[in-house]
């Protein structure tokens, strides 16, 4: 891996940042989420590293033979490069994300490896096959051209948690359009975006094509003002993209903002919990990646006639899950982000203790795990729907348990939210699924389980989210119609 003191990818090489006042540069110090070990110590992007990479990636866009003006098929050609190497780094990756933010090595392996290279290779082939210019008869006379070009630089801004598949829903696209993007990682994500850079100049991305910018919330606002910047694409939490939407608006400069969650699960009254059948369903629906999944149905809705059985089978899914290391294979709830984070989700406990809330398992911090940053999985039952712990997203291993008494309660309950960004239902009818999933007022829904789909799009409505990602429609998101009247 490249050599941390080099810790920017500008224009197709590795750069040292540079301070323009003489003051020492600012550095971060990574720490193992397991074992609170020092992984390494990385010095931040400057103001003027920002001007850097945004000339490198304006100069990259603009250029009469630059990344804009390849062929479409060129563009997929290099993008199923840039996957292969991302194939070939796929453990070291893997090894990088679960080091830094707690998931679990097999889910690591799964999500930020496999998927990741599954994103590239969709937009690779999307972008072989989609159609970049259309003719149609003109209403009045003639013909009309539709030309889609690049939207322009792109600031790229991915999380914490999926640090590198949720990079790949960002760039993936934007490089497929034709756009130039300068990838601005989180402060606790920073050393698998390492090997990303390897991977781009090994498939022989043009230089400033695709840029690294580790950088600090104050550098990250330069970025996002920037007039050399054309859109930006975000996620994270809502507050946070609030603070982006702010800084964007009067530019009237384009925006993706894929914010916060705090979904329903609404269990009807013919559901299967049978964990032998439904338990890994169930898991990768409420507790994925140490419950720090925006997507994750945290508030499940159950039915009166069946309430005590749903709590059984949460509270015993909760307290089957192996906790540990997040590089052991055999681990599957592995620490959160960070010491803050701990603090955070143990005040949501507190919090819920003190609304009277009935702890079901979990609660504290695992025995014999005194390095890491780990909480137990936690299911509270009797939950008011309006209480912080049912509305807020806690981002943590922590469940509530509400009661419904019928179909239009549970919906009513479920829509009770700032956030719409996913939901899932769970029942033995899968008409009787669809019919309510169809009545949440959210941007996706699972039915008897959740995964999402790199060909349709994703993203949420009210406090979740601005725009969608994945699926054809994130490639729109980074292109302009022009229209040519002839």
């Amino acid at each position: 891996m490249v050599n941390k003191t080099e810790s920017l990818y500008l224009n197709g090489r590795w750069v040292s940042p540079r301070s323009s006042d003489g003051n020492p540069l600012e550095r971060i110090t990574l720490l193992s989420a397991s074992t609170e070990e020092v992984l390494e110590t990385v010095a931040l992007a400057t103001l003027a590293d920002v001007d850097a990479a945004v000339a490198a990636a304006r100069a990259a866009f603009e250029a009469p033979d630059g990344w804009a003006q390849w062929e479409p098929q060129q563009r997929g050609e290099a993008l199923d490069r840039l996957a292969d190497a991302l194939q070939r780094r796929g453990d070291l990756i893997a090894r990088a994300v679960s080091s830094q933010n707690g998931m679990p090595i097999a889910s690591s392996r799964q999500l930020e490896s496999g998927l990741t290279e599954a994103i590239v290779r969709y937009y690779a082939e999307l972008t072989r096959t989609a159609p970049f210019e259309e003719t149609r008869p003109h209403l009045v006379a003639g013909t009309t051209t539709v030309h889609k070009e690049p939207i322009g630089v792109v600031a790229a801004i991915p999380p914490s948690n999926f640090p590198q598949s949720l990079a790949a829903t960002k760039y993936a696209p934007a490089l497929a359009a034709g756009c130039t993007v300068i990838l601005k990682p989180s402060p606790h994500t920073i050393l698998d975006a390492f090997y990303l850079m390897e991977a781009a100049a090994e498939a022989g991305l043009p230089p400033g094509v695709l840029n690294l910018l580790p950088a600090s919330a104050e550098t990250t606002a330069y970025l996002v003002a920037h007039p050399g910047v054309d859109k930006v694409a975000f996620t994270g939490s809502t507050v946070v993209g609030q603070r982006i939407a702010e800084i964007c608006a009067p530019l009237l400069r384009p925006v993706t903002l894929e914010l916060g969650g705090k979904s329903a699960a609404i269990v009807l009254d013919d559901a299967d919990l049978d964990l032998s059948t439904m338990g890994e369903r169930l898991f990768t629906a409420t507790l994925l990646n140490n419950g720090q999944t925006c997507f994750l149905s945290t508030r499940i809705l159950a039915p009166r006639s069946r309430y005590a059985q749903v709590v059984s089978a949460f509270g015993e899914l909760a307290s089957s899950l192996r906790t540990g290391n997040a590089l052991d294979p055999s681990t599957q709830m592995g620490p959160v982000v960070s010491q803050a984070q701990r603090e955070r989700v143990e005040n949501y406990i507190n919090q819920a203790h003190a609304d009277g809330a009935r702890l079901v398992v979990g609660g504290g911090r695992p025995a014999g795990l005194e390095k890491g940053w780990f909480v137990e999985p936690t299911v509270f039952a009797d939950v008011d729907n309006r209480s912080r712990v049912a509305q807020d997203e806690i981002f943590g291993p922590v469940l509530c348990i509400t009661p419904y008494s019928d179909e239009d309660e549970a919906v009513r309950m479920a829509n009770e939210s700032e956030y719409g960004l996913a939901g899932t239902v769970w029942s033995s009818d899968p008409q009787r699924a669809y019919a309510v999933a169809r009545r949440m007022h959210t941007g996706s829904v699972g039915i008897n389980g959740y995964l999402p789909d790199p060909g349709a799009p994703f993203g949420g409505v009210k406090h979740s989210g601005i725009g969608r990602e994945l699926g054809p429609q994130a490639l729109a998101s980074y292109q302009e119609p022009k229209s040519i009247f002839h």
